[in-house]
């Protein structure tokens, strides 16, 4: 059990400031009649745990050797070449997810959810890898895994299998891809994960690429197959990207059903895929989340997991320099994370996990727009990033 903990003079969400107190990790009244380890937060901003909604941990190449990316243009090149590299470059799950973790925790990241692969090349190996280092770092960060077919799954016989089997391992949440363009059948393919769903009594996360009209009709059905089983609130889509390009009228009737249905949306904020409304998503009451995606994979070079500075590309894609937009960009890389991949106990009021993280910024705007690093990151009452550094005993990677 941690001792307690009193962070003096912090400003949750960037408001006026206060004393928070952890007691048993997790937030009490801040009336304390013991004497208690303490920080002095100094008036910087007060974040609860930063949330990663959508990621890979599995394709992670953070810590090895630079990979020279030669990889076609399209969907279908990128995943080819990510399954050739799972061979030659010898991608292991467990100690690159482990690497990754690591990093984005120095940023505050306590929250993670984890598309992982499941093909017929390499069954459930990187599923039960990520398991592993899900059990050794489970007290410093919060892991979900999306069992996901990157490959395809009804055009590779036997991955439906496979996907039943990486949820009775363990897997968390039902993934699916592409109904349309990779799948090729979008009423069988979502009928095969809705219906594992149903079985196993999971979420269900979606990569929905599908542009335009297609796309559309792609989230009609998803919103049909939600109300059927009565989902609401464990359906996610992700990307979404249909939703920039529809004509306002269907643009709108599209998110009313998502929002009637609570099927979030999970956006990267790209800068080359088009920017959703993000401001009638809000309006709307359409609960939306972000995540990094592939950091330093064979999909992409980039990323570093700061999901703060995630924030700051989801206001730069769609316009957003009013101190109140970067404050919802903020709410949308945490609380909208947090009630996207469904997490209890969030947040810095009374009762929820003592997770938090205090960002040298004076308000919350400022916090966004500047991105400081020097973070100190609390989880269930303990230090574990002190001034932008990871600290104390930490599991082993490889």
């Amino acid at each position: 059990m941690t001792a307690d903990l009193l962070i003096r003079n912090g400003r949750p969400f960037g408001g006026p400031v206060k004393d928070l107190l952890i007691r048993d990790g997790r937030f009490v009244a801040a009336d304390c009649p013991r004497p208690v380890a303490e920080i002095d937060a100094t008036g910087h901003v007060a974040l609860p745990g930063l949330v990663e909604a959508h990621t890979h941990l599995d394709k992670t190449l953070v810590g090895m050797d630079w990979f020279e990316n030669r990889v076609g243009p399209t969907r279908n090149d990128r995943i080819l070449a990510d399954r050739n590299a799972k061979r030659e470059l010898g991608i292991n799950a467990r100690r690159q997810s482990a690497r990754q973790i690591l990093q984005t925790l120095a940023h505050g990241v306590l929250s993670i959810r984890s598309h992982v692969d499941v093909d017929t090349e390499i069954g459930i190996a990187n599923v039960e890898g990520v398991l592993e280092t899900r059990e050794a770092m489970r007290d410093l960060v919060d892991v979900q895994i999306v069992a996901f077919p990157q490959s395809g799954m009804l055009p590779r016989e036997g991955t439906l299998e496979l996907m039943d089997a990486a949820l009775k391992a363990g897997a968390d949440v039902v993934g699916g891809i592409d109904p349309a363009t990779i799948e090729r059948d979008p009423v069988r393919h979502l009928d095969a994960i809705f219906a594992l769903a149903d079985r196993h009594g999971k979420p269900v996360d979606i990569h929905l690429h599908e542009p335009g009209d297609l796309g559309a009709y792609c989230l009609e059905l998803i919103v049909e197959r939600t109300r059927a089983l009565s989902l609401q609130g464990q359906v996610m889509v992700s990307h979404a990207y249909c939703l920039g390009t529809l004509d306002a009228s269907r643009q709108n009737a599209l998110i009313g059903q998502l929002a009637a249905e609570r099927i979030a949306v999970m956006t990267v904020g790209s800068p080359s895929a088009p920017a959703l409304p993000l401001r009638l998503m809000r309006q709307c009451g359409l609960t939306v989340a972000s995540g990094s995606d592939g950091i330093q994979g064979t999909w992409e070079p980039f990323g570093n997991g700061d999901m703060l500075e995630r924030a700051k590309y989801l206001a730069q894609r769609n316009g957003m320099t009013n101190d109140v937009d970067l404050e919802e960009s903020a709410r949308i890389c945490t609380f909208g994370g947090a009630e996207g991949i469904g997490l209890g106990g969030y947040g810095l009021s009374e009762g929820c996990f003592g997770d938090l993280v205090l960002v040298p910024a004076r308000t919350l705007a400022e916090a966004v727009a500047l991105t400081p690093h020097r973070r100190t990151v609390i989880r269930r009452g303990r230090v574990v990033v002190n001034g932008g550094e990871l600290a104390g005993d930490l599991p082993a990677i490889e």
